[in-house]
């Protein structure tokens, strides 16, 4: 009897030492969510994260668990919004961390942040077909009748929408050039000749590259990221670098409400941080990305040529001015679909 209550005794302390280890691995790991716009994804899965994981583990001894979501950036930015709990956000442009900060989902000043907030940086860039059989040179040659052009729409991709203010404000420096002054009558009319060779908008700047790839189209226009890639992947991917296009920024932000649920600021945090670090820099850099680190963008100057008519949206009056002058329901764009609609 003694010999079996000896055997109980032992075997409790047992199940409570088993307990108590399993308690401390799970301590041990910790999960971080991140809701993000396609065209980083690899970046970001072979280079990135692998390398947080391992300085974090490093650092505290916990393994970080990553929940990650890509789609295109205003439609990453409304699920966001309509309750799928991201810790961090790291869209195409602010316009979509700004709904998520308009929503109370973010409480702070993301562009306080180290470099204004944002991640990476790139431009748009126009990809032809080998051998340029079109002859395509600059943005002109896009309003021909025999080209035709794939990007996606903007009502969902963020990227759209900096390939229609690249297109936009790059007949606004032309007409500056001739006449010293912005033509708006002229840029909208650019725009329009140029929507009206557009053959398929996709919902995503990933699914127009998709497209584009599957031989559909003349010309594509893309975040210069997204030739670079392919380009990296071994594939024949040439484009041109218009003298005037626009320099795109992407931002980053900690979900304030999201984390403080979850109980993961610091992860998050620091998360944000090392996306900013010169390590993750140079990574972003391989990938095809415009570092925000002007030290680790110097090691790159060959692969990433500076246009002679790079703007950037404060140029075109800044996103509150753009989304209602192009994107709102008086906008540009707008008005150009509806035209075209009716011809």
């Amino acid at each position: 009897m003694k010999k079996y209550v000896l055997f109980l005794i032992v075997l409790v302390f047992v199940f409570q030492g088993c307990k108590t280890s399993s308690r401390r691995l799970e301590e041990r790991k910790v999960t971080l969510t991140l809701g993000a716009y396609t065209v980083p994804k690899e970046a970001y899965q072979k280079e990135i994260i692998p390398a947080f994981k391992k300085m974090w583990k490093e650092k505290t001894g916990q393994e970080v668990k990553f929940e990650e979501s890509y789609m295109a950036s205003g439609a990453q930015s409304r699920t966001i919004a309509s309750g799928f709990e991201a810790d961090i956000a790291a869209l195409s442009l602010e316009k979509d961390i700004n709904r998520l900060k308009e929503k109370g989902l973010i409480t702070h000043n993301w562009k306080k942040r180290k470099y204004n907030g944002f991640v990476t940086r790139s431009i748009v860039i126009i990809v032809y077909r080998p051998d340029n059989p079109k002859h395509i040179k600059n943005w002109e040659d896009l309003t021909r009748d025999n080209v035709e052009v794939i990007y996606p729409s903007p009502k969902t991709s963020g990227g759209a929408m900096w390939i229609v203010n690249a297109i936009y404000g790059s007949a606004l420096k032309n007409s500056e050039l001739k006449n010293g002054k912005q033509d708006l009558s002229l840029a909208k009319d650019f725009l329009k000749r140029v929507q009206k060779r557009v053959k398929v908008m996709d919902k995503s700047g990933r699914a127009s590259v998709t497209t584009y790839e599957n031989g559909i189209g003349d010309v594509l226009l893309t975040y210069e990221n997204e030739a670079l890639l392919r380009q990296k992947q071994g594939k024949i991917f040439p484009f041109i670098i218009p003298d005037a296009t626009i320099l795109i920024e992407n931002p980053i932000a900690v979900i304030d409400k999201n984390v403080d649920k979850h109980g993961n600021r610091e992860l998050a945090e620091a998360f944000v941080d090392f996306v900013q670090s010169k390590e993750a820099q140079r990574s972003f850099a391989k990938y095809g990305f415009r570092p925000v680190d002007n030290e680790i963008l110097k090691e790159f100057k060959e692969k990433y040529p500076v246009p002679t008519q790079l703007f950037n949206i404060e140029y075109l009056g800044g996103w509150e001015k753009v989304s209602k002058d192009i994107y709102g329901e008086q906008g540009v764009w707008l008005k150009i679909i509806l035209e075209l609609a009716n011809e």
